[in-house]
Parts: C-alpha cells; structure tokens; sequence
C-alpha cells in the first residue's frame, strides 16, 4: 500500500532497503536521503531558497533524482533540461523559467546567467553543520515540465507538490505498489511520465527503481534479466522495437508482472503482438503533462477493453463535452475534458493560455474522445491533426488504424497535406517491419475495403523512421510542414 509519500528525507528510516540505481550508483533509502541533503546544502550555498529554480541538464541517472529531492528539500522548484538540447534551446527554458542554479555534466545556456554545478563535484554527505530547513507544503509549486512546443514555443507545467502526492497515491494504489514493487525505468527523466509514474508512485509504495542508460532493445533484455523488475513504462515505439526483435531469451522476462503504455495511441495489432511476446499485461493508458502525466488507465486486473484508454484514474473525473463545453451523451464524441486533484496549477507566467486551457476546473485537451458506459474512454484523435477534406472531417487516428492492421506495417502516422481543390487531404507515412517487404500499392489495396474513398491517403509513402519530438511521440506538425514546403 503507497504512503502517497515521496521525500527521501521522509524515507530515510526505510535504512539499507535497495532505493534506486543507476549503471554506475547504487543507493538505499538512507543512503539516497543522506545525499539528498548534501545537494540541498550545496544547493543553499548558492542562494537558492523557497520558489527558487533548479535546473537539471542530465542524462538519465541518479543525481537528477538526488538533484530534484534536494531542490524541493529547501521548498525550491525543479526543471529537468533535455540533455540533447543545443545552448539555444535549453537558453529558452532556463530564461523562461528563471532557472538559479544548472547541475550538470556541462555548462549550458547564459553561462553569467545563473550558478552551475557540475555533476562530479556534487556533495555524498551533509557537513556537521547542516540543518534542514522548513518541510515544503502541499502549496509549493514542484515541477516545472516544459510541454514540447508543437504548437508554438514550449510553455512551463507548473506542477505541485499537491498534485504529485495524489498522484504518488491514486497510481501506487491503482497499479498495486508495494514494497516489492520495482521499476525499470527507461523513458527519459525530463518527462512527466518518468518522474511520476516510474520514480515517485514506487519510492512512495517502498519499492525500488533502477535508471537504465541510453536505450537499446539488446539492453533492454539483459537489463530485466539481470536487475528483475516488477514493471516498466514505454511508448509505442519502445513496444514496436522490443517486439520486432524476433524471439526473447527464455526466462528473462518472468520477474515483470505488467507494463504500461502511454504518450501515444498504440494499434491494437501491436498491443496483441506485444501482451503475446511478453506474456504480461500491457496496460495502456492515457493523459496530458498539464494531468500530472496519467488520467486513464487499463486496470491489470480486471476488464481490459483494447482501444481505449480505461477509466479514469481514482479521484479523477474525465467527460467528453462539445465546442460549447455542454456534455455530451455517452457514446458520442466530443473534447476530452478532465478534472480534479491532478490539474495543473497553470502554464507559468501565461494566465491567457492558462484560463484558455483550464475553464471552470476543468482541464481542456485538445482530444477528441467517447466515453463508453463503463466510463472507458476511447481516444478519437487530436483535434488540431483533424483533416477537413472538401468541408468533411477525417480524423487520421482511423486511417492509421487501418494500415497498421497490415502484418508488415510496423507504425505509421497521417497528416494532411494542402490541397487546391480539397483544402486538405490525408497523406500517409509508413514504416514497415525489419526484413518486411510491402510497397505502397499494397498498403492502398489492403485498406480500400476498410476505408471510404475520401479517407483514403492520396500518398502512402514509405520511410525508414517517423520524425519525433523531444518526448518520443511522432511529430506531424514537422510532417505537415514538410509536405506544405518539401524544400
């Protein structure tokens, strides 16, 4: 049972129990809160304090965890950097956020900006001087996670330490975590998904984490066989390479008990190749960063409807409701709305985008989704990747629903291109299985009799890889803007 609490400080009398790891650390409980303190005295020492901001510009490892803990050890806010960004880049979020101190491997951004504090010099224990400071509230703003910026420069997710502890305690409770729980981690730790799902809702149950490097599938195999965890987290892509693979070492996945699927829709041909490869329920679930990461979910035990997203998550409420936010009947579609414990306290410093986003409570996504009548939600598709063709809307997720259907079609995405005549019309882009032969006149065949003609794309072009965002998630605006200017 999840205590809903997370601060390693508040944990440390869990005492050698196995805490987290990483390829070249390994902590306990005790041992994770000792260097939890020594960061925040360092941390101090350079002035940051209440509200302050500490950036991370770190792969994934255990000094970001040890980092973030010791930002929020002295009620400070916390902003994992991607590491692979470029100075320009990471300037925005550290400007943006007004970032006091960077730790990392490497200065980066404004380097007379703000204190940086590079990773190796990072303290192991507090000096006998050390006194910790005023426990942080529920009321302090925790997070600070920056959204990908798809639809305009990134905008920063404030999220506190109110929403966290729900979350710790609603998803420990709903994916059953206890002390036995351990989680493989191999999503990257500048996303909400990582923090939330894998890190806090396990440290708050008493279970354990282990930080995988830079992924691999060959890795990923040996790294479950070798560290035997309960559980992971991954994005469709993730499952596509891991299935892809061919046969799977005997043995080497009995330790896990399920796996989580999120950040983007996965074809139900994909879901079924992967719950047969591994054996284990993949439960595929659904929601926004402005969320606290998850909203909906499968349950591992219980009715699994594949399609859809679950339910919501305990102490969440999700509805669908039309342009003019009234709700709509069951069964019919609409915008997702969500709403509860775990919104966001607003995008910072943008309160025209915040009362844009959240209205009367409730959370606006941008989905277009149906709930079913046992509350299931099935998402439809995103409202802005809707395809009006001659004034009919066409939403793609269909579309890619089709050909993924196909045996040789690995993953694939939609977009709509501009048409002098139409306005729009769907273009596809398709990536197919290693050693896998199709072509684009065979992809058109095998969805003509499950499409209607004005859904089917007037391209099928096959790529050897989809374009992504940070995140991992497909990115069709730069397909959309590569079919509106190829040069």
């Amino acid at each position: 049972m999840t205590t809903g609490t997370y601060f390693a400080w508040d944990l440390a009398s869990r005492g050698d129990t196995p805490c987290v790891r990483d390829d070249a650390l390994e902590l306990s409980y005790a041992q994770f809160a000792e260097r939890v303190d020594a960061v925040a005295e360092q941390l101090r020492a350079l002035g940051v304090g209440e509200g302050d901001v500490v950036a991370t510009f770190l792969p994934n490892r255990v000094e970001l965890l040890i980092t973030l803990m010791a930002a929020w050890r002295l009620r400070a806010v916390g902003t994992p950097v991607n590491p692979g960004f470029t100075d320009h880049e990471a300037e925005y979020q550290l400007g943006d956020s007004g970032a006091k101190v960077v730790v990392g491997a490497a200065p980066i951004g404004d380097r007379e900006a703000r204190a940086f504090l590079n990773v190796d010099d990072l303290a192991e224990a507090p000096s006998n001087d050390w006194t910790a400071p005023e426990v942080p509230t529920e009321a302090d703003d925790a997070l600070l996670i920056y959204t990908s910026g798809s639809t305009g420069r990134p905008k920063g997710v404030r999220l506190g330490h109110d929403n966290l502890r729900f979350f710790a305690s609603s998803a420990g409770e709903y994916f059953q975590h206890g002390p036995d729980s351990h989680g493989l981690l191999i999503l990257p730790l500048f996303h909400v998904n990582a923090i939330c799902v894998t890190v806090l809702t396990t440290l708050a149950a008493g279970g354990q984490v282990s930080i995988t490097g830079h992924f691999s599938v060959r890795r990923f195999f040996d790294d479950v066989a070798r560290l035997r965890p309960t559980f992971f987290s991954a994005v469709p892509t993730i499952y596509a390479m891991l299935v892809s693979k061919g046969d799977v070492p005997a043995g080497s996945l009995d330790s896990l008990k399920f796996a989580i699927c999120g950040a983007a829709p996965i074809s139900k041909e994909l879901l079924d190749k992967t719950e047969q490869t591994f054996g284990i329920p993949i439960v595929e679930g659904y929601g926004l960063t402005e969320a606290t990461c998850a909203s909906c979910c499968n349950p591992i035990d219980g009715p699994r409807k594949l399609g859809t997203v679950g339910p919501a998550l305990p102490g969440q409420t999700v509805a669908i409701v039309d342009p003019d936010g009234v709700p709509v009947p069951t069964g019919e579609r609409g915008e997702v709305v969500i709403s509860g414990p775990a919104v966001m306290r607003g995008y910072l410093n943008r309160p025209e985008a915040t009362a844009e986003t959240i209205v009367d409570g409730w959370l606006h996504t941008g989905d277009v989704g149906i709930l079913d009548e046992d509350g299931y939600l099935r998402i439809v598709d995103r409202i802005k990747d809707m395809i009006i063709r001659g004034g009919e809307n066409i939403y793609p997720k269909e579309i890619e629903t089709a050909l993924a259907g196909h045996e040789a079609v690995l993953e694939c995405a939609v977009v709509g291109a501009p048409d002098p005549v139409f306005g729009e019309v769907p273009v596809a882009f398709v990536v197919a299985y290693p050693d896998a032969t199709v072509d684009a006149e065979q992809l058109a065949a095998f969805i003509e009799p499950l499409l209607t003609k004005v859904k089917r794309p007037t391209e099928i072009n096959l790529v050897d890889a989809l374009p992504r965002n940070p995140v991992g998630k497909i990115d069709k605006p730069g397909l959309r803007r590569s079919l509106s200017d190829p040069a």
